[in-house]
């Protein structure tokens, strides 16, 4: 068992969760977490690179010279990717890099990024996070109590909560997001995980069935 301290918006600690690894896969699969990643960044890529080849690019497709008699090389037209100005050999055109694995897989991958955070000790539970107005020196004055500033942070609450999403959105270490819209990348990108207690339970709730429905967000 995990023991986690618990944390009040003044920084005090005022007890302890326990998290069974079980019930986020029980063991960290680093080549799955890797395969994962690297899906939701290969997602993320516009793919509108593109270069001219020889055919595209202005110019006589004329031959610059006759072949013999002239004491040169033989050359061809003026458009060939060896000579300034020509086109590209084999260069980028516009492709769709988009590809899925398996949903399971990428379920899997989310509980154990949650689950590396947890063992790192990189992951703080907060006792409660409600905020009756939008003050973003609240969230500023919350990092500072539990030593987070300018430090990446993922905020995991229950539900989208307004008041939380913009006292936090000035602040470019921090990142908002609802337990039910984690995902592999997301957690491991920043280097600190900041769960309210009714979040964690969420994410309890969600990651224990394997077969669970809940759905993974794409990539940012």
């Amino acid at each position: 068992m995990l023991t986690l301290n618990v944390y009040n918006r003044q920084g005090d600690a005022v007890g302890t969760v326990q998290v069974d690894p079980a019930e986020f896969g029980g063991a960290v699969n680093k080549q799955l977490l890797h395969d994962v990643v690297l899906m939701y960044l290969a997602n993320q890529r516009a793919g509108t690179h593109s270069t001219l080849r020889r055919g595209e690019v202005a110019g006589s497709t004329k031959k610059l010279f006759r072949q013999k008699g002239t004491g040169n090389a033989r050359v061809g037209t003026r458009r060939t990717n060896k000579r300034r100005g020509g086109g590209t050999a084999k260069g980028p055109k516009p492709r769709d890099y988009e590809y899925h694995l398996p949903k399971k897989a990428v379920r899997a991958a989310t509980r154990m990024a949650i689950l590396s955070k947890f063992q790192d000790n990189e992951a703080l539970i907060l006792d409660d996070l409600t905020l009756s107005e939008v003050k973003t020196k609240q969230i500023a004055g919350l990092l500072k109590a539990l030593k987070l500033q300018g430090t990446t942070c993922l905020l995991g609450i229950k539900d989208y909560d307004k008041n939380v999403y913009l006292s936090a959105r000035n602040i470019p270490e921090v990142k908002v997001l609802p337990a039910s819209q984690f995902n592999a990348y997301t957690v491991l990108r920043q280097k600190r995980l900041v769960l309210t207690r009714a979040a964690l339970e969420e994410l309890r709730r969600s990651a224990v069935p394997a077969g669970s429905p809940q759905r993974p967000q794409g990539g940012e």
